[in-house]
């Protein structure tokens, strides 16, 4: 599951509150790679919290205000947030993820009529859509880059949680509509914990979707108190860099 990685890796879900009713996103760091390239396919997280916009301008951490009460920040690995200076909201403050796409009506076309999703906003002049499951949930909003849509090396997925008797349902559509399953439905095992069932599949512009069995999922997915310290721990015990000093070795770039 960890794109084209397949060594050790250790990943951590952050968010505002619990899985349930808030967009996660999950970080993964993949042991012995130092760094990734980006492309164009994931363009941004926009969230509102002025309280995000004040830490930033405590903390000395640039910022660009890209229009009127709106500020782009840069995360240490060049992924783009887009911070609204406004009361954060009661209700998950993440307002949409940005996915470039080469065609967007052929992209629309894709999430709405066989993902299901709701259409809110469609702006041909601008080449975007704000799409979305529900009113009080997080959007994925697509937008036209104006060519090939280039994944990098450091490209991720987005996962939705859906009950598990729909799963073989959204598997047998998207092989009689002849879309792209990268990973046919299938059952994982995690020790001493839910088994769990996903399907991965790719839109037009291979940006993995995996859909997982709701029911396993929220299993896996209860918050841990402890969380913060462990990610904490974990953090500081990473010697990585000494140890690839040490063997003369420099960590290995994507």
């Amino acid at each position: 599951c960890s794109s084209p990685y397949d060594g050790k890796w250790s990943k951590t879900m952050v968010g505002y509150g619990p899985e349930d009713n808030h967009f996660v996103a999950e970080l993964t760091y993949n042991y012995g790679i130092g760094e990734y390239r980006l492309g164009n396919d994931f363009l941004g997280i926009t969230l509102v919290s002025s309280q995000a916009v004040s830490n930033a301008k405590k903390m000395g951490w640039p910022l660009k205000e890209v229009t009127t009460g709106v500020f782009e920040a840069e995360a240490p690995g060049g992924y783009r947030f887009y911070l609204e200076d406004k009361e954060q909201l009661k209700q998950d403050p993440v307002l949409k993820v940005t996915l470039g796409v080469s065609d967007l009506q052929k992209s629309v076309n894709y999430w709405s009529d066989l993902l299901g999703m709701k259409i809110y906003e469609k702006d041909e002049e601008k080449q975007r859509a704000l799409l979305g499951y529900a009113d009080n949930q997080c959007k994925l909003e697509l937008k036209t880059v104006g060519g090939a849509v280039d994944h990098g090396t450091a490209f991720g997925r987005i996962a939705f949680s859906c009950a598990k008797d729909e799963l073989p349902d959204i598997e047998a559509l998207m092989k009689k509509e002849n879309q792209k399953i990268l990973t046919p439905l299938v059952s994982l095992d995690t020790p001493g914990k839910a088994t769990v069932q996903v399907i991965i599949l790719a839109d037009p512009d291979g940006h993995e979707i995996c859909f997982v069995g709701d029911e396993a999922f929220r299993d896996l997915s209860k918050v841990d108190p402890n969380g913060g310290k462990l990610l904490d721990d974990a953090m500081a015990a990473d010697n990585s860099d000494k140890w690839f000093a040490a063997q003369k070795m420099k960590k290995a770039a994507a």
